[in-house]
């Protein structure tokens, strides 16, 4: 490789591969023939040291806390923070970047931005989630530390070469909230690498008791309403007397032993079942199975303006979806879906009943939500946006 062809990203929120966008964003640089390194978290579903994997070098740090709350989620991003800087010289010193790919949250990569910048290396601010409004989701005020992020946030923008938005709303946060002009924000949605996803059979035995099963799919945080979907299980099963409906949640996260333990108090043991986390030929086979998913997250300014990727990775599998409406959500899965207007649990919960009496609806609507990800936004797509994203900044390898 010759120089100018290194691209570092840097993420924190998640680790590799299990974060699907900065992987695939990673996969495709070196696609396009940039060199590529990633600094990103350990996790217990894998404890290993630097490896590489696709050609792609992955250095892991320590993540001893895992945000609980405020105080506990600043410790996470300072042990954070110090890694990514300790790890970032170092690879620097041994194969010199040309490129810092920072994902958030946290918003505090333009740190070490800065100082590489002395260099000439650039800095892509890969805006993943709004984290001020996170915040206010997850803990319903604001303060210090509220702005605290609203001011990093306004630094990683000023600080950025380049911002690679998900969706048009992150794009207007960029420009109106973050000085941006229009020519320096580029759209790449989180789409669904379709190349990927393997032909899977349903799985009947997912169903042994059951006549239907209800998909979630993501992390298990406090902010991604589950809590919703627990009590729409709670009114389907005890107040409609529905004991044919299976609710299978795949995913992990700091709240799962907390869902479980409400689980068993709502009395649905047998109903609900927690996968936690699982390989994807075993994701692959719940979605087959599911005949519909759900995104149980309220309207709020956080979910408003963000698009959740399990959207898409439902579409990708033709599953019809039940959510509460939201302005990215309902541009994201248009007729695929059935959007509720209140934030109300029963109309929720109605809304999946209404959809599992009616087959031939979930039928079509599955079928527009795939039609959907081919044409529009699936990662083949999308991928050539980031392409164009990193012609304006970077130089083409010599290999591309």
């Amino acid at each position: 490789m010759v120089k100018g062809e290194h691209i570092l990203f840097i993420v924190e929120n998640n680790t590799v591969p299990f974060d699907r966008r900065v992987w695939a964003e990673a996969r495709s640089a070196r696609e396009f023939g940039y060199d590529v390194s990633i600094i990103c978290p350990f996790d217990k579903r894998r404890e290993t040291g630097p490896e590489t994997t696709g050609g792609i070098r992955i250095y892991r740090h320590p993540r001893p806390v895992e945000g609980l709350g405020k105080w506990a989620t600043v410790l996470e991003y300072l042990n954070a923070l110090f890694w990514e800087a300790f790890l970032s010289i170092r690879i620097f010193l041994n194969r010199p970047f040309t490129a810092i790919h920072s994902a958030n949250p946290p918003d505090h990569v333009f740190l070490i931005a800065r100082a590489f910048k002395i260099a000439g290396v650039k800095f892509i601010f890969d805006h993943h989630d709004l984290t001020p409004e996170t915040y206010l989701a997850k803990y319903g005020a604001g303060g210090l530390l509220h702005k605290c992020l609203l001011w990093m946030e306004r630094r990683s923008f000023r600080a950025a070469d380049l911002v690679v938005s998900t969706n048009e709303s992150y794009k207007r946060i960029a420009i109106e909230r973050g000085g941006k002009s229009e020519s320096d924000v580029i759209v790449v949605r989180n789409g669904p690498d379709l190349a990927a996803i393997p032909d899977v059979r349903p799985n009947p035995d997912l169903l042994t008791g059951f006549r239907h099963l209800v998909g979630y799919v993501g992390i298990i945080g406090k902010q991604e309403g589950i809590e919703n979907l627990l009590q729409a299980a709670s009114y389907i099963v005890h107040e409609k007397k529905r004991g044919d409906i299976k609710f299978a949640i795949v995913g992990t996260g700091p709240h799962l032993k907390n869902l479980i333990r409400d689980a068993r108090a709502m009395g649905l043991e047998q109903n609900v079942q927690f996968f936690g986390y699982v390989p994807d030929d075993r994701l692959y086979e719940i979605l087959t199975t599911a005949d519909l998913c759900v995104n149980p997250e309220f309207r709020n300014d956080f979910t408003d303006k963000s698009t959740m990727i399990k959207i898409m990775e439902y579409m990708s599998f033709r599953k019809p979806i039940v959510q509460f409406h939201t302005v990215e959500s309902e541009f994201t899965a248009g007729e695929a879906a059935l959007s509720i207007r209140a934030n109300n649990v029963i109309q929720f919960a109605d809304g999946i009943l209404a959809l599992l009496d009616d087959p031939v609806r979930r039928e079509k609507m599955g079928a527009m939500g795939r039609e959907r990800v081919e044409k529009v936004l699936s990662w083949q797509i999308q991928k050539k946006n980031l392409r164009s994203a990193y012609d304006r900044v970077l130089p083409r390898p010599l290999s591309a």
